[in-house]
């Protein structure tokens, strides 16, 4: 599938812009993709809003003068827009999604955690620290890339490292696609240098580990400090968790930002063109091997290998893309295999409903 990627950089300076007066929903990053999908009347009867926190008893949701609590129902997530129905809220549709950050849940559950939607970028940030992890950080480019979200990656306490400029070729490398923007989060700087990306009606989200600055980015860009923030641990630079859960806000600039908690366990699923966007040097190699279903190991006539001789390709980026692509077709079918099991479960039960009612 070919992209256009000129939407993954920014278009404008780094001089912050003055902030135009929007109407309520765009201000909560309405846009045009959501409005096509509904008529005036039912923007009167059903009037859209937009969920900011999920809960375990429901969700919070905000659209024009209504801020309120929505039972369980709605399979929706942060960043999602409903259709609020004010007889039955739990019966609330879901708008179809402009885009969908997700992962395979945590721990042994066999599922599918959602993590945001509708993100028109997403801020991965790393510290200039121990924290600073390549392999982490393509997980998340491929994630993005995958939901079609423009990624960009913040380094951060540049301020308390000595070769900031060490990690910055680092993060430059990963991919000529994704920006690199390295600051100090408690400075002045983030709302100026992180402004191509934050405009009216835009919505971003900082993703990443426990203390590497999430938080304090967020409350750089609202220009307080509203959220609370920790400092990272001295004797092994890992963070402290600040965000538990994670929440949309809404900046008086128009842009709607998302705080993330840190994701210590990140497994990808149905992710594979993610995988490949990201690593595309090594996508396109593969298809100049002998065999279509070439490993990239010991199989004769293989490129990727012949590129690793000579020198041409890092055989730990190798090893690195080899174990995604691993990954994401395990967990991708694992998924499948539990979906197919639950249609057949539950075509069953409705089978023995039947013929009790009979």
């Amino acid at each position: 599938m070919t992209r256009d990627y000129s939407k993954f950089l920014p278009t404008s300076s780094n001089a912050p812009e003055k902030t135009p007066e929007l109407p309520p929903l765009a201000a909560l990053g309405w846009q045009p993709f959501f409005a096509q999908q509904i008529s005036i009347e039912q923007m009167t009867e059903t009037p859209p809003l937009r969920v900011t926190e999920v809960h375990r008893n429901g969700l919070q949701a905000r659209g024009d003068g209504i801020d309120m609590h929505i039972p369980h129902g709605p399979d929706a997530t942060v960043g999602d827009w409903i259709l609020l129905n004010r007889e039955l809220p739990s019966s609330s549709a879901v708008l179809e999604r402009k885009s969908l950050i997700k992962r395979r849940a945590p721990g042994k559950t066999l599922g599918i955690q959602m993590i945001a939607a509708n993100l028109d970028t997403a801020f991965i940030v790393s510290s200039c620290n121990d924290d600073f992890n390549v392999a982490r950080m393509e997980r998340f480019i491929a994630l993005a890339f995958e939901a079609d979200v423009s990624p960009v990656i913040v380094l951060t306490k540049t301020d308390k490292c000595n070769t900031p400029d060490t990690y910055i070729a680092a993060a430059e490398a990963l991919s000529p696609l994704v920006p690199v923007v390295a600051l100090n989060a408690k400075s002045d700087a983030p709302q100026a240098m992180l402004a191509p990306w934050c405009k009216p009606g835009q919505t971003v989200a900082f993703l990443g580990m426990s203390g590497v600055g999430k938080s304090t980015l967020t409350n750089a860009l609202a220009g307080n400090t509203a959220i609370t923030t920790q400092a990272v641990r001295e004797d092994d630079a890992r963070g402290r968790h600040t965000t538990t859960r994670r929440n949309l806000y809404f900046l008086a600039s128009g842009c709607a930002v998302l705080d993330t908690p840190g994701m210590r366990e990140l497994q990808l699923t149905d992710a594979a063109s993610g995988v490949a966007e990201m690593f595309s040097d090594l996508d396109e190699l593969g298809t100049h091997c002998k065999f279509n279903d070439c490993k990239h190991t010991v199989e004769p006539g293989c490129a990727v290998t012949a590129a690793v001789a000579n020198g041409d390709i890092d055989p730990a980026r190798l090893a690195r893309w080899q174990k995604l692509v691993a990954e994401d077709l395990h967990n991708s079918a694992t998924l499948a295999e539990r979906r197919t099991k639950d249609k057949a479960l539950g075509k069953l039960i409705r089978s023995v409903q039947k013929k009790k009612k009979k």
